[in-house]
């Protein structure tokens, strides 16, 4: 399998972040982003937790009753982007 650019990479995480801004404040799934990009469920998740790195993303462990999931992670806009986004986006 070919590896995918930095160049290529970076534009991706562009397209995860205008569809976070886009649905704020909501939060989504990994494979609701994936498939809203059309891109593979594990590489979004190898670039959300890039994101995340970045204090771009924030990552949501609880579902609305307090309880902790296993095996899904839902994502939502940091604050300091969502700020950003917003400045840049009247």
């Amino acid at each position: 399998m070919p590896k995918i650019s930095n160049k290529k990479q970076a534009k991706i995480q562009e397209q995860i972040l205008h569809h976070l801004y886009s649905i704020s404040p909501q939060s989504a799934f990994t494979a609701h982003i994936a498939q809203e990009i059309a891109r593979d469920e594990e590489f979004v998740k190898a670039l959300l937790q890039d994101l995340k790195s970045k204090f771009l993303v924030t990552e949501i462990n609880k579902n609305p009753e307090g309880l902790d999931y296993k095996r899904r992670q839902r994502w939502r806009l940091s604050n300091q982007a969502f700020t950003v986004f917003k400045n840049n986006n009247p």
